[in-house]
C-alpha cells in the first residue's frame, strides 16, 4: 500500500531536477532521506563556547573597514 503526499509545482521541479532517469519518486525521497546527517543535539562546555564567541568577535572585526 502506498501514501500520496501533496507538494507544491515548484517543489516537485526540483524533485523532478534531483531524480535519476532510472530512479522513481520513492527511490529518490528514499535515497536523500538516506543521505542526510543525522544531527547531534547538545551544549557547549564553557572553552568551547568562549572559543566560538571569540572566533565570532574576530570575523566580525574583520568585516569592520
Amino acid at each position: 500500500m502506498g501514501t500520496s503526499i501533496r507538494v507544491s509545482d515548484e517543489t516537485k521541479a526540483k524533485l523532478d531536477r534531483l531524480k535519476r532517469d532510472d530512479e522513481s519518486f520513492d527511490e529518490l525521497l528514499g535515497r536523500l532521506a538516506d543521505d542526510e546527517e543525522p544531527v547531534e543535539v547538545g551544549s557547549w562546555d564553557s572553552e568551547t563556547a568562549a572559543c566560538a564567541r571569540e572566533a565570532v568577535s574576530r570575523s566580525r572585526a574583520s568585516f569592520e573597514p
